[in-house]
C-alpha cells in the first residue's frame, strides 16, 4: 500500500501520511474512560483549570439530558458521550411501564454543546424492578469507553453496544442477564486493551468477559463467585515481565488477570467482605484499594503467583473510605467521603491530613430543611475525586462541587453549585484541554475559564 501511495504522492505528502498512521487514535487530552487515562482519575493535560463557576460565570454550555444517569461523561477529540436512560423509572412512587423503557447513548459536540446524535437501545426484559438502593443509580450506570474510531456502552442485562463516531450502531452482546444478589443493580465499567473490550459482568454472569472489538465476539471470560458484589472498574497494570495485566478488587480480594488470555496471574487479600464498590489505582508498581465499612485500605506490589498476601502487601492503613475511588499523585493518595478530604502517604500509608469540608451556609440550612436538596438524598456521594493543574474535584450527590489544593496540606479553595439544577450528582467529573464536564440527572456540563 505505501509503495502505492508514494508512486502517486510527494515525500511531503507521503511523510504526513505515515505520521497519522501512527499516532494513536485518541490522543493525551482524552477522557475516554471511566476516571480518564487508565482510570486514574488524573488528568496530564497543563492548562489552568477553573476553581470557581455558577450558572453563568465560567460555564461554557450546558445542555437538558433526554433522561437520568449515574454514568460519567466521557471525552473523545471534539465529542463528548454519556448515557441516559428515559421511559421507565423516573419516579419512585410511579416508576410506569418497563416496556417503555430506553437506554440512550448521547454524542454532544464539546465546542457547543450541539446534540450530534442520540441513540437509543431497546432493553433486555424482564429488567430490574426500579425501587429500593436500584433506584439511587438505576439503569444507565456504566460508563462507556471509546478507542477514538469507536464508543462501547455497556447497559447490563441489555448488553455491550458498539457505536461508530457518527452513531451507526455496529453490534450488540450479552455478557449475561443475572441480577445482583443484593438486588443493588450494577455499575462497573469496561476498558480497551489492544483489540478485546473487557467488561466487568459482575451482577450478570459473575465475569470478566472479552469481546472482539470489531465483531463483539467472546474471546475469553473468567468466571467466579467472587465478583458478586463488585461495582469497582478494572485498569490495566504492567507486570514485572513487561505484559498488561487487568486488575480489580472484588470484595475481600485483589485479582490480577492476564490482559491477552483471561487467566489469573495472581491474587491477594483486599478490602471488602460482602461488597466492594470502589476502583483500586495504581503507581510505582504498586496496587492501592480503598478500605470501606468492611476492611482496611491496603497497598500492593504487582507481580507473583497465586496468593501473594504474605510476600507482596507493602502496608494495611485503618482509614478507610465509601463509594468512591481514590487517586494517586506525587505520592499521596486522596479521596472525600462523607465530607471528610483524607490524604495518606502512598509509601507507607500513614495518614497525612483528615479534615472535614466547608460546606456553604446556605446548604448547611437546606439540610435541616425537609425536602431540601441536601435531604433528598443521602450523605453517601456515589461520585470519586478527580485532579488536574494542582486541583482536587469532588462533587456530592447534591451538586456542591469541592475544589482542594493538591499537596500535603489541606487547602479548600472553593465550594460550586449549580443553582438552577435540582437533580443527582452521582457521575464522575471528566477533564480535557482545561475544561470540566459534569453531568447531574438532568443536565451536561462544561465548565472553563472565560478566556
Amino acid at each position: 500500500m505505501q509503495d502505492r501511495y508514494a508512486a502517486r504522492l510527494s515525500a511531503l505528502g507521503l511523510s504526513i501520511i505515515l505520521l497519522a498512521i501512527s499516532v494513536p487514535h485518541t490522543i493525551a487530552s482524552d477522557w475516554s474512560r471511566f476516571r480518564g487515562p487508565n482510570g486514574s482519575g488524573v488528568s496530564p493535560d497543563t492548562e489552568t483549570m477553573p476553581a470557581t463557576w455558577t450558572d453563568t460565570e465560567n460555564v461554557k454550555w450546558s445542555i437538558d439530558l433526554p433522561g437520568p444517569g449515574s454514568s460519567c461523561p466521557i471525552v473523545v477529540g471534539d465529542k463528548v458521550f454519556v448515557t441516559c436512560w428515559s421511559g421507565y423509572g423516573l419516579d419512585r412512587n410511579e416508576p410506569g411501564d418497563q416496556e417503555d423503557l430506553k437506554r440512550h447513548l448521547v454524542c454532544v459536540n464539546r465546542e457547543n454543546g450541539k446534540v450530534l446524535w442520540d441513540k437509543s437501545i431497546d432493553p433486555y426484559l424482564p429488567e430490574d424492578e426500579y425501587g429500593g438502593m436500584f433506584a439511587e443509580h438505576g439503569y444507565a450506570s456504566h460508563t462507556p469507553v471509546s478507542d477514538g474510531e469507536k464508543v462501547y456502552a455497556f447497559f447490563g442485562k441489555t448488553g455491550v453496544v458498539a457505536f461508530d463516531m457518527d452513531g451507526n450502531k455496529l453490534w450488540q452482546t450479552s455478557v449475561g442477564m443475572e441480577s445482583g444478589i443484593q438486588n443493588w443493580g450494577t455499575a462497573s465499567s469496561p476498558l480497551l486493551y489492544k483489540n478485546l473490550v473487557i467488561v466487568p459482568a459482575a451482577a450478570e454472569n459473575h465475569a470478566l468477559v472479552a469481546l472482539d472489538k470489531e465483531t463483539g465476539s467472546e474471546v475469553w471470560k473468567q468466571e467466579a463467585e467472587g465478583f458478586a458484589g463488585t461495582w469497582g472498574s478494572p485498569i490495566l497494570v504492567d507486570g514485572p515481565d513487561g505484559d498488561k495485566q487487568v486488575v480489580l478488587a472484588v470484595p475481600g480480594e485483589i485479582w490480577a488477570f492476564n490482559s491477552d488470555s483471561g487467566k489469573l496471574k495472581w491474587y491477594s487479600k483486599g478490602p471488602g467482605d460482602n461488597s466492594y464498590t470502589s476502583s483500586v489505582v495504581t503507581s510505582d508498581g504498586n496496587i492501592f484499594a480503598l478500605g470501606n465499612r468492611d476492611g482496611d485500605t491496603i497497598a500492593v506490589k504487582v507481580g507473583g503467583k497465586g496468593d501473594v498476601s504474605e510476600s507482596n502487601i507493602l502496608w494495611t492503613s485503618r482509614e478507610r473510605g465509601g463509594i468512591g475511588s481514590p487517586l494517586v499523585h506525587d505520592g499521596l493518595i486522596y479521596w472525600i467521603s462523607r465530607d471528610i478530604a483524607t490524604c495518606i502517604d502512598a509509601a507507607t500509608g500513614e495518614e497525612v491530613y483528615q479534615e472535614r469540608l466547608e460546606t456553604p451556609p446556605a446548604d448547611e440550612t437546606a439540610a435541616e430543611e425537609a425536602g431540601g436538596r441536601r435531604g433528598r438524598f443521602s450523605n453517601s456521594s456515589y461520585s470519586s475525586v478527580v485532579a488536574a493543574d494542582g486541583k482536587l474535584y469532588f462533587i456530592t450527590r447534591q451538586g456542591l462541587c469541592y475544589v482542594l489544593k493538591l499537596g500535603p496540606e489541606f487547602e479548600q479553595l472553593a465550594v460550586n453549585r449549580f443553582g438552577n439544577d435540582e437533580g443527582d450528582f452521582s457521575a464522575t467529573p471528566a477533564i480535557s484541554d482545561g475544561e470540566l464536564f459534569i453531568r447531574s440527572s438532568e443536565k451536561l456540563y462544561c465548565v472553563a475559564e472565560k478566556k
